[in-house]
């Protein structure tokens, strides 16, 4: 598995991406399915362009806040032309170094991880750096992307740090087990 890739395939991503926007707003339309309310402070892992971080930052409101992840210089020069482009002042971007986010213990109460999956080749590192800067309750988001959701559910449980709770939406949702790590 790759963990970076190339500033070329970022943008041919993003192109895509764009004209998938542009045909139907899917992404506003889902992110207002996972229940984030005001107040709320979510974790945007593997931001990319920061599509879902605009919404998640609409829906979170003004008291809430987002953190947009990625290891990308790029990604997060996209999200945050995007962020000036709708007037968002309530992300804060963090570049990742390996998987650390720089983010305090504790402090998510909802990480999502959209389509990004796929490039983790440390499966125990990542989901570890999610459960340390998670909420006891905190929910995980993930979408496999180019996994399928068999290889995504297999690859959590072999951590023992996430409970499956629902898959039933497009988007595998995660609780934290009860482990001391």
């Amino acid at each position: 598995m790759k963990e970076k890739i190339s500033n070329i395939e970022f943008r041919m991503m993003q192109g895509f991406m764009a004209l998938l926007d542009h045909m139907h707003h899917y992404v506003g339309t889902k992110a207002e399915t996972f229940g984030l309310r005001n107040g709320m402070t979510v974790v945007d892992y593997g931001c990319g362009s920061g599509r879902y971080t605009v919404e998640f930052a609409r829906l979170v409101g003004s008291e809430g806040k987002v953190y947009a992840v990625d290891i990308l210089d790029i990604a997060l020069k996209e999200t945050e032309k995007r962020l000036r482009k709708f007037g968002m002042q309530n992300v804060i971007l963090k570049q990742a170094n390996g998987y650390d986010t720089g983010i305090m213990d504790g402090a998510a109460d909802i990480v999502f991880a959209i389509d990004m999956f796929h490039h983790v080749s440390d499966t125990d590192a990542f989901l570890r750096e999610i459960y340390r800067i998670s909420k006891p309750d905190a929910l995980l988001i993930f979408s496999g992307g180019h996994q399928s959701p068999a290889v995504v559910k297999t690859r959590i449980a072999s951590t023992g740090l996430w409970l499956l709770t629902d898959d039933n939406r497009g988007f595998l949702e995660y609780r934290k087990a009860n482990t001391n790590i």
